[in-house]
């Protein structure tokens, strides 16, 4: 499929995307598509293996899809995109650096593009030994000088890799309130990865959740929220037909159950809106794929004819 694909709307895009990393093996991705909007802080969850972070490292060019075709900002994802920036689980930093250096390497990196207030702000090199070495810091510490050349880039689309995992409590909290105000300043779109679903509830309002390497979810929480609901009724499952169930129980003499409405539900049940985390564990343990899996947009299909 040539570029572009023009998508004016969205920062990140996938069609038809597949992904294999040996020749015989199964796909890590398997026939992914999807539209992230340009502006959304995006939870992007799974379990291990289910393909988020080769879903990153595609989107910033680290990767190339096995089949199908990335979109990140308008064109083809590459390495070192200005616009772009990657926050990997594996915090790549030089280890024999100083916080002050590293810092400065951040600012040559991004000459004229560099937030040198945002980024010692983050990295807070007053807590470290001007001597200190990146290499001897403990994982949280170096998770917070990765985030700080991430967040001081300045880029359009932030792509981060579980970015509070090593962090302790309090410094998630801090970290989490900084980022959030950075996308409130800049209007960032933020596509991050992460297994506790908590705490991406309060900061997040996209979704996409991967399951065994295909798209399960995708869309805006709120619109997914609202068109579930946990429900509460007597009586058997049967009386569950005629809407699609994700999840359903037996509950005393009755039934509990996810389910996305076909139409009015009967003035018996008791019906709630889902938690976000109810959600999402619902559907990863549903036996099949019945989620709000989104079609390409319709300029993507008209590209591909």
């Amino acid at each position: 499929m040539p570029y572009p694909i023009t998508s004016p709307d969205a920062a990140f895009v996938a069609e038809g995307v597949s992904r294999r990393h040996r020749r015989r093996g199964p796909d890590v991705l398997d026939d992914c598509t999807f539209a992230v909007p340009a502006g959304v802080v995006c939870a992007l969850v799974g379990p291990n293996g289910a393909g988020k972070s080769t879903l990153l490292q595609l989107a910033a060019g680290l990767q190339r899809p096995t089949s199908g075709t990335v979109e990140v900002l308008g064109g083809p994802p590459r390495a070192g995109h200005p616009r772009v920036a990657y926050l990997s689980q594996g915090r790549p930093l030089f280890s024999r650096f100083t916080v002050p250096e590293t810092l400065r390497l951040g600012a040559r990196l991004n000459d004229g593009n560099w937030d040198a207030a945002l980024a010692e702000q983050i990295a807070d090199p007053s807590r470290f030994r001007k001597d200190e070495r990146v290499g001897d810091l403990s994982g949280g510490e170096r998770t917070r000088i990765a985030l700080a050349l991430a967040l001081g880039k300045r880029a359009d689309l932030l792509l981060l890799d579980e970015p509070m995992a090593d962090l302790d409590v309090l410094a998630r909290q801090e970290l989490m309130g900084l980022l959030m105000a950075h996308v409130a300043d800049t209007g960032t779109t933020v596509v991050m990865s992460s297994h506790i679903i908590s705490e991406l509830t309060d900061v997040c309002d996209h979704l996409l959740l991967l399951h065994e390497g295909g798209i399960r979810l995708c869309g805006g929480i709120e619109e997914l929220t609202a068109s579930h609901a946990v429900v509460a009724l007597p009586g058997g499952a049967d009386r569950l037909d005629g809407h699609l169930v994700v999840e359903s129980r037996p509950a005393g003499r009755g039934t509990s159950a996810l389910i996305r409405p076909a139409g009015p539900l009967p003035t018996d049940w008791e019906v709630r809106p889902p938690a976000l985390e109810e959600l999402v564990l619902a559907h990863l343990t549903a036996p099949a794929s019945p989620g709000l899996t989104l079609s390409a947009p319709s300029h993507l299909k008209e590209s591909a004819a």
